[in-house]
């Protein structure tokens, strides 16, 4: 994500205006974990291979900390120390802390870094310190600030305000900032849009220079400013609709929700907690008392590591079993297969799958109620013809009552080294909810190039009824996002088209320049958007024109609102907004091309 103009009155930055290329850093982790519930014994089949048990030790790399535990700053300063800038590394940690106050922290929070609280309520869990997420390993440019999270605590900021500069896949999930919170990093450098969901901010929150950002079903005390696409849905405190100017795209209410579920202590046992689904919700979930929801005991899952096979993760869900992935990466020789209506398959610290093979690496079939959540896939060097299928094709089965969620689930293709996949994500059950996602075709690391990391396509949605809240595509070789199902839903969208592209030929889509970064299919007759930008950035041939970002059929059940699309310094430029519709970008101006309301 290349930089924006920063907002009036902050002083004008300066840098590059793409990523640079960074080499990738491996990582050593060496820590040990503190706590993990008893795993239950395993017993032999005479029938098939010895069951596997259920709970068990978080392994290493989960570190536990109660307000007793010795030397916590030194434990969170080495862990940063490893992550900082390890973008590609293979180092991934959940730091979590046990219900209780804790004084004088600052949790700086590397790549593949993830901080929670572990009770019920975020206010069971109080830092009087800051959770910090800022940019110096990149000179103050905090575009690549990604794959990080905070979630379930309560924060008192030593100086009244929280930094947390992140750009994609950071989501900053169930916290309360007893204060404001700031999104830019020291010195306001560039920084290229985040996720906040079901969080109270006492005080102000400062975007500053952010490109553009989604909140939701959550409470503000007030909001500072807008630079290109500010979005919010069901938060008490957001400013009023008025895009295009400022920019403020404001639902009252966020259609359907349901949070994520979490890892927590009930005691001195380790429970998930499975949130319950809302509808047009607004606030937080958690407010007074006891959330809504249910909850399971860790004994229900098999607590995944490092090395264990695809094979022993289908037989963990064959014995009917919850998946707890943790820290670490996986490497996969077939298909995860998620069959079992209301199964859990929940990430802790990054928790990455990569198929090595070509083949795809989880798979969700037609049922009620499945819960993914936490975790990255990685294309692997053989390509995938898709990373990962929510519903078979032709999948039909109505889930309105227990949908499927998709929530924190990133996909990568190159960067950590070459990888290729022919489709990213693909839905095909109708009634699911993508609840924050980052599909991204690396645009720099290893294993970078046009043809080198092939990825055609981010997100195809098949199925009908289908929401996204939170969606982040970029850089895909043609469509990053290809909508064929009925009455689907997107509520926020950010997009880049990809750098790399030689020449104009090798974008061309039929007579159309180039592939719509959103495009709705042509038979689709209901389908509405919300707060969506595309950006473009033809770094490696500035002359290529895109005729637009977004395409849809033209028909009164088919609505858009707040759609933008914007040419980085000139690199490349777009014809149109949506359609035919919209002015062209201008020059070597980084203006927004706006379209209030389509058609």
């Amino acid at each position: 994500m290349p930089s924006s103009p920063t907002p009036s009155p902050l002083p004008e930055t300066s840098g590059p205006r793409r990523r640079s290329l960074l080499a990738a850093a491996a990582a050593a982790p060496v820590l040990a974990s503190l706590a993990g519930a008893k795993a239950a014994s395993a017993v032999d089949s005479p029938d098939g291979p010895r069951a596997l048990p259920g709970g068990g030790d978080l392994g290493p790399n989960v570190i536990v900390f109660d307000p007793s535990t010795a030397n916590i700053q030194g434990r969170l300063d080495e862990i940063f120390k490893q992550q900082e800038s390890a973008q590609f590394g293979t180092g991934r940690y959940a730091l979590l802390f046990k219900p209780g106050t804790y004084h004088g922290l600052n949790a700086q929070l590397g790549f593949y870094t993830s901080i929670a609280g572990l009770g019920l309520s975020p206010d069971d869990t109080t830092i009087n310190g800051d959770v910090t997420v800022d940019a110096g390993w990149f000179d103050g440019n905090a575009t690549q600030n990604f794959w990080r999270s905070a979630e379930n605590l309560a924060l008192v900021p030593v100086s009244g305000t929280n930094r947390w500069a992140v750009s994609q896949a950071a989501p900053f999930r169930r916290m309360h900032v007893r204060g404001g919170l700031n999104l830019a990093p020291d010195g306001y450098g560039w920084a290229s849009g985040g996720y906040i969901a079901d969080s109270r901010i006492d005080g102000e929150v400062g975007p500053y220079s952010q490109q553009q950002w989604y909140t939701r079903d959550s409470s503000v005390g007030s909001w500072l400013n807008a630079v290109w696409n500010m979005v919010f849905s069901g938060v008490e405190g957001a400013p009023a609709q008025s895009f295009p100017e400022p920019p403020y795209t404001t639902l009252e209410t966020t259609p359907v929700s349901r949070e994520k579920p979490f890892l927590y202590l009930d005691g001195d046992e380790y429970r998930v907690f499975l949130p319950e689904k809302r509808t047009d919700a607004r606030g937080v979930s958690w407010g007074n008392g006891t959330p809504r929801g249910t909850s399971l005991p860790l004994s229900g899952f098999y607590v995944a590591k490092p090395g264990d096979s695809a094979a022993t993760l289908n037989q963990a869900l064959d014995q009917g079993l919850h998946l707890l992935l943790t820290p670490g990466v996986y490497h996969l020789d077939q298909t995860v297969d998620v069959e079992r209506a209301g199964t859990v398959v929940l990430g802790l610290g990054y928790a990455t799958l990569v198929p090595d093979n070509g083949v795809t690496a989880l798979r969700v079939a037609d049922v009620d109620g499945v819960r993914l959540a936490g975790f990255l896939v990685d294309a692997g060097p053989v390509n995938s013809p898709t990373l990962l299928e929510i519903g078979p094709e032709g999948a039909s089965a109505d889930h309105a009552a227990n949908p499927t969620t998709v929530q924190d689930v990133f996909v990568r293709i190159g960067g950590a080294g070459p990888g290729k996949a022919t489709t990213s994500m693909v839905v095909n059950s109708r009634h699911t909810i993508v609840d924050h996602t980052w599909v991204w075709r690396a645009d720099h690391g290893d294993g970078v190039g046009w043809e080198t990391n092939r990825a055609d396509y981010g997100v195809v949605v098949n199925g009908d009824d289908v929401l996204i809240t939170g969606l982040f595509v970029e850089h895909f070789n043609k469509y990053d996002v290809q909508w064929n199902g009925e009455r689907g839903r997107t509520v926020f969208f950010q997009n880049e088209k990809a750098y790399d592209a030689p020449d104009q030929a090798a974008i061309q889509n039929g007579s159309v320049k180039g592939y719509a970064a959103y495009k709705v299919g042509d038979d689709v007759t209901e389908h509405e958007g919300w707060g969506m930008g595309s950006y473009c950035y033809y770094n490696v041939n500035p002359s290529i024109v895109q005729h637009h970002g977004f395409a849809a059929p033209t028909r009164s059940g088919v609505r858009f609102h707040g759609l933008l699309v914007v040419s980085l310094g000139g690199q490349g430029q777009y014809e149109c907004v949506i359609n035919d519709t919209g002015a062209p970008t201008s020059g070597t101006d980084t203006v927004p091309s706006k379209v209030v309301q389509y058609p």
